[in-house]
């Protein structure tokens, strides 16, 4: 017979815990306390049971549980977490006085008197839920409450789920069992620790600190004693009394809390009325999950699909996905938020993200000497695709870490003929025929295979300088497509090539560049990243670095994870490469970027795509390198940019001077703003052995307008096998557009 209670009365509550599934978890300590005396009576005696619960249980992992990850800024800011359960651990000195006694008050009252099991607050708890009809005192312990919480967040299928959760006496014992060796290995507070970091707070809030943001948007050690009770009421049934979606009756059972504390003494009965006669107040937070609404989506996306492509952090993609899910990671990266800013309000400025063109922008920067990438910027939100104005697509970057396989880049690629045949010693004045047409014979790729159609030809299709002779300088300054398929005949195109493998170009699909005569002319579908990584080691005097956006990785225990590096290495001459810079630097004051200087020492080439297809325009300086490409996600062939007008603003035909230019000139000038210009070197004195290569030999005073950038047809032919020379005809067929 219990104490106090009369036999009939005693057997009107047995039949009551019989009936009442809201106490489950209570009848099934009464009904495992019960069934103790004769679980072992098969052969097994009282002194072997003893033992049975002494001994240290086998699979107990007490390891830390799942957390979210955080993706900072170089500053320090946050750019996105990452979690299955929003969760953050804190130290117990983290954590309110009173919302430690507020839960232990209605949950465990006695837990820094008894060991494992408390038999007597148990029968207690017992007793008095059923006189007052609801559940108001816990009646599994503190320890024993860790336990199952921790069985049940380390389930991985639905059996072990069930097995944490199923009311019965043997998941009682098991978690008795536990419970004993959980005491034996932690102090009491550690075991408190643990429970307030592991307890469901309802509403999506794992853990008193994530409860505390989410429901008063404020740290667990800041909370106020009815803040504390409304938390503590919440973990008996969290989804019951989550206040957000039943405030009412959340508010009743932190009243309840509150009765409590004061009935333990441990507040005055007149600060627990004081504290019930208020009205709960929340200032409810929810916490960011991904990247979708952070506010550099696209940067923290390829930050995302760097950790769960790269095996350095995991066998598996579902290893991946887990550790940066579950792992609680800190996550810090090479993001400048200025340089962000800047770049995300220069591409939305001049292509609006739902434009009645549907034109696009994408934009990267890279550090020159480092690789750190800076600011990753698409004028679209990160979003489905069906919807305007969004797209799962980073048109920055390169399939593996955005899905595009990139997109033709157009004269942008012209610099790496120029840096070969700077490689070679050529100087500045060197002149060369640009024919009105040219017929690309005698070019050998890498393999030593003849490349080229002797039955097409090439023009100047847009600058209408054919027939002319250019030095190395003005051929650059006025992007003259026949100039440099001479060029890089001269210098060879296996050289040019390797050129550009040098400086860290390939396919934004992942594969070689390929290998046609019209490389020069930038028929390869490639990613701003890239390219702005190229240009970047010309501002770093000839030294390439690989695009990397983290910096270091942090586990809950304080240790690191090896992240990539940017193996910085120097791939071609310092003169070479400042050989390169003087010739660019002119593109801006005195070629087709003309005016598009941002008040300090840059370089920069224009890139215009067949048919005006797409337009690019890289640029840099020795701090800071950048990328911008302008097209059309559904294909640029089939949407070109002519005659182009978007949102009441008409261009007529785009060039990379066009919009891509501006676009680099507006993020430029407010990502270096306020930074003290740094200067290019001299090139070396023979490049001038012939002169500064600026003198015009054809004595004619004419101007290429802003924009006057050649075109580049896609030579690219049918898709056939390398050895079978692609067709040079100026009217490729649809498709050059991004590919998704």
């Amino acid at each position: 017979m219990l104490p106090g209670l009369r036999d009939d009365e005693t057997q009107d509550k047995f039949r009551a815990v019989r009936g009442l599934f809201g106490f489950g978890a209570l009848a099934g300590v009464l009904v495992a306390l019960l069934l103790l005396p004769t679980a072992f009576t098969a052969g097994v005696s009282t002194r072997d049971a003893a033992g049975w619960f002494e001994d240290d249980p086998d699979g107990l992992d007490t390891g830390g549980v799942p957390e979210r990850s955080t993706i900072l800024a170089a500053d320090g800011g946050s750019i996105a977490t990452f979690y299955y359960q929003n969760r953050i651990d804190v130290p117990l000195d983290q954590i309110a006085p009173v919302a430690r006694q507020a839960v232990l008050a209605i949950e465990d009252s006695r837990f820094y008197q008894h060991g494992a099991l408390d038999s007597k607050g148990t029968l207690r708890a017992l007793i008095s839920n059923l006189g007052s009809g609801q559940v108001t005192q816990g009646g599994s312990g503190i320890t024993q409450q860790y336990v199952k919480n921790l069985l049940l967040t380390q389930a991985t299928n639905d059996s072990e789920r069930k097995g944490a959760t199923e009311v019965s006496a043997g998941r009682k014992m098991r978690e008795l069992r536990y419970a004993v060796a959980v005491e034996k290995r932690f102090s009491k507070d550690e075991i408190l620790r643990r429970y307030l970091n592991i307890a469901y707070f309802g509403d999506g809030a794992y853990g008193i600190e994530a409860a505390a943001r989410h429901y008063f948007s404020k740290n667990a050690s800041k909370l106020t004693l009815p803040e504390a009770a409304l938390l503590a009421g919440v973990v008996r049934y969290p989804y019951a009394y989550d206040p957000v979606n039943h405030p009412a009756v959340a508010r009743q059972r932190r009243d309840v809390v509150l009765a409590r504390m004061a009935e333990l003494n441990w507040i005055p009965k007149a600060t627990a009325d004081a504290a019930a006669g208020q009205p709960v107040q929340l200032h409810v937070h929810e916490a960011r999950n991904g990247c979708v609404s952070s506010a550099a989506p696209f940067f923290c996306d390829y930050v995302q699909r760097e950790i769960l492509t790269n095996p350095t952090f995991g066998k598996t993609r579902a290893d991946r996905e887990k550790l940066l899910k579950q792992g609680g990671l800190t996550i810090r990266t090479t993001l400048d938020w200025k340089t962000q800013n800047a770049a995300q309000r220069a591409v939305d400025r001049h292509v609006p993200p739902k434009n009645s063109a549907h034109k696009a922008a994408a934009e990267a920067l890279v550090e020159p000497g480092t690789g750190a990438i800076k600011g990753m910027a698409v004028d679209r939100d990160l979003g489905p695709d069906s919807q305007r104005g969004k797209t799962w697509i980073n048109f920055a970057a390169d399939a593996d870490h955005g899905s595009s396989i990139g997109m033709q880049s157009g004269s942008t690629f012209k610099v790496f003929t120029l840096a070969a045949a700077l490689q070679d010693d050529m100087p500045f004045g060197t002149m060369m025929d640009a024919p009105t047409e040219f017929t690309p014979t005698g070019y050998r790729n890498c393999d030593g295979k003849r490349v080229g159609d002797p039955n097409a030809s090439l023009r100047n299709a847009a600058d209408g300088e054919g027939g002319k002779q250019f030095s190395l300088v003005t051929g650059t300054w006025h992007s003259v497509n026949t100039f440099f398929l001479g060029l890089e005949k001269e210098v060879g195109l296996c050289e040019t090539v390797q050129m550009a493998e040098k400086l860290g170009m390939r396919q934004a699909n992942g594969k070689p560049l390929e290998e046609y005569p019209s490389f020069t002319l930038g028929f390869n579908q490639v990613s701003p990243l890239r390219l702005a990584a190229a240009y970047a080691t010309f501002g770093a005097r000839g030294k390439y670095c690989k695009p990397i956006a983290i910096t270091s990785i942090t586990g809950t225990d304080g240790k690191r994870l090896k992240v990539p590096t940017a193996g910085c290495k120097q791939v071609i001459d310092k003169g070479v490469a400042d050989a390169v810079n003087y010739v660019l630097q002119g593109v801006l004051t005195k070629g087709t970027a003309a005016g598009s200087g941002i008040g300090r020492p840059a370089a920069g080439k224009t890139g215009t795509v067949d048919n005006f297809s797409a337009a690019w325009f890289a640029g840099y300086t020795p701090d800071l390198a950048s990328a911008v490409w302008v097209g059309d996600p559904r294909g640029g062939y089939k949407y070109p940019m002519d005659d182009l007008c978007m949102d009441g603003e008409c261009y007529g035909e785009v060039f990379g001077a066009t919009i891509p230019a501006p676009i680099w000139q507006d993020t430029m000038s407010g990502a270096l703003d306020g930074t003290s210009a740094t200067d290019f070197h001299d090139p070396p004195s023979h490049y001038f052995s012939m002169g500064d290569g600026e003198t015009d030999p054809n004595k004619k005073d004419k101007k290429d307008k802003k924009g006057g950038d050649t075109k580049s047809p896609d030579t690219r032919g049918p898709d056939t096998s390398p050895t079978v020379p692609p067709t040079l005809s100026p009217s490729p067929k649809p498709g050059g557009g991004p590919q998704h």
